[in-house]
């Protein structure tokens, strides 16, 4: 886990300079904060641009996709938090697999959901199909 994230850390320190390096070049005079300033509120607006259109496509369907897409998101950063706080705890190993088996544990109990969610609309339309039957029938 420690070598997974020294390598995100890496990559995002890379692409921090190279756009602080650009913003220099094209004659910004910007220092961290701005840059941060910046690049979080682009990154965040375009995020949410499509995030909204995402969802809104999704809600003529079904809120329960848009339920699980936010609540694997929060489930990503506790399992990242958490692995995180054992390291600097030294209460446990951060271990990038615990993350994984983590978000594994989500995924297997939300398809146990919608199996039991399934079977349940399944039953509910035989019943109404039952009931609509014997309706049209006693009205002959």
């Amino acid at each position: 886990m420690k070598s997974v994230i020294i390598v995100i850390a890496e990559i995002v320190n890379n692409i921090h300079d190279l756009i602080l390096e650009l913003s220099k070049a094209a004659g910004f005079t910007l220092n961290d904060k701005d840059l941060h300033l910046w690049v979080m509120g682009i990154l965040g607006i375009f995020s949410f641009f499509f995030v909204h259109v995402l969802f809104k496509s999704l809600a003529q369907y079904s809120i329960t996709a848009i339920s699980f897409i936010y609540t694997f998101t929060v489930m990503v950063v506790i399992v990242f938090a958490i692995e995180i706080q054992q390291k600097i705890t030294g209460r446990g190993n951060m271990e990038f697999d615990d993350a994984v088996i983590g978000l594994w544990g989500f995924l297997l109990f939300f398809f146990i959901y919608l199996v039991i969610k399934g079977i349940i609309v399944f039953i509910k339309k035989q019943t109404s199909k039952k009931q609509n039957g014997f309706n049209q029938e006693s009205i002959k």
